[in-house]
């Protein structure tokens, strides 16, 4: 199996992909050409744009390399994977389907503490009260939260986030402003999800917390709660309180969604991809605890 880890984004690429000497060859119409070696690639996503060889292909699949074609949206909607015995992507789903209880309980423990952590720097960054109270509540979670401190939680943060002002969070409203701009935000975080566990191999239907026959995305419902505050606080941060949203405003959101997660300067889109492939070495058993990314309140993070 290629151990490789690279996510060559193609998604804007106006050319051509090729091989040459176990490399992937990038062709553009207006750039140098630009080389990768096949074995540090696990996925490639190309756009409405790009055109793809056969003989890249056959390699695709010999070097273990899954290809997703994705929308306008930037959306993967249909993909190329190995069919070879021994592909990371049957390797990985049938882990999934056969992880242990006490596992998923250990990851949503720790997905569920990310995300409170988030949101408690979420209002330290706003100044609004509540920071120190769910900071407690995330380091008291317990396997599987049993206690449903997830939901104990988000009751307090949109409760201490509409201090001073007449705001609800009342998800697909379709009210002007705040809810609009957040279900917006959410909608592109999916996308997001979408192509990280896709590129990870990984079934979405396959949840860890969330499940249902109708939700072919159950472990991006559960992968994309760390991500969330930052996402509400960019939303907070840029949006008017009662402002339509525009285009201006979706311009606004998408832009900031592209700047750093954390200090070490990855952006959102390759922290969620990372944590992805993170989520298949897991569930495999190649890593012994989930390491969660944590947003901790700092927009511009590699600025700071």
């Amino acid at each position: 199996m290629n151990a490789g880890w690279r996510v060559v984004d193609c998604l804007n690429l106006n050319g051509f992909l090729k091989y040459s000497r176990g490399q992937l060859v990038i062709q553009r119409d207006d750039s140098p050409d630009v080389a990768l070696p096949l074995s540090q690639i696990a996925v490639v996503l190309i756009g409405v744009k790009s055109s793809v060889s056969g003989a890249i292909l056959q390699k695709f699949s010999e070097y273990d390399i899954s290809l997703l074609v994705c929308d306008w949206r930037n959306v993967p909607v249909s993909g190329a994977y190995p069919w070879n015995q021994h592909s990371r992507t049957g390797a990985r789903k049938q882990a999934q389907a056969q992880l242990p209880l006490p596992k998923k309980k250990q990851a949503w423990t720790r997905i569920v503490a990310s995300k409170i952590h988030g949101q408690a720097a979420v209002l330290c960054a706003l100044e609004k009260p509540g920071s120190n109270e769910l900071m407690r509540m995330s380091r008291s979670i317990r396997s599987g939260d049993p206690e449903n401190k997830e939901a104990q939680a988000a009751r307090k943060y949109w409760s201490f986030i509409s201090h001073n002002e007449s705001f609800s969070r009342l998800p697909g409203a379709g009210d002007p402003g705040w809810n609009s701009a957040l279900d917006y935000g959410y909608t592109l975080l999916r996308g997001y999800g979408i192509r990280a566990i896709s590129g990870a191999g990984l079934s979405g239907a396959l949840g860890v917390f969330h499940h249902g026959r109708g939700n072919n995305w159950a472990l991006v419902d559960d992968l994309i709660e760390p991500f969330r505050p930052m996402v509400d606080q960019i939303v907070f941060t840029q949006i008017t309180y009662g402002e339509p949203l525009e285009a201006t405003q979706k311009e606004s959101i998408s832009s900031r969604m592209n700047s750093a997660f954390d200090e070490t300067g990855k952006s959102l889109t390759t922290a969620f991809n990372e944590f992805g492939q993170h989520y298949g070495l897991y569930v495999e058993g190649k890593v012994r605890d989930l390491s969660v990314p944590r947003w901790e309140g700092i927009l511009d993070a590699s600025e700071g």
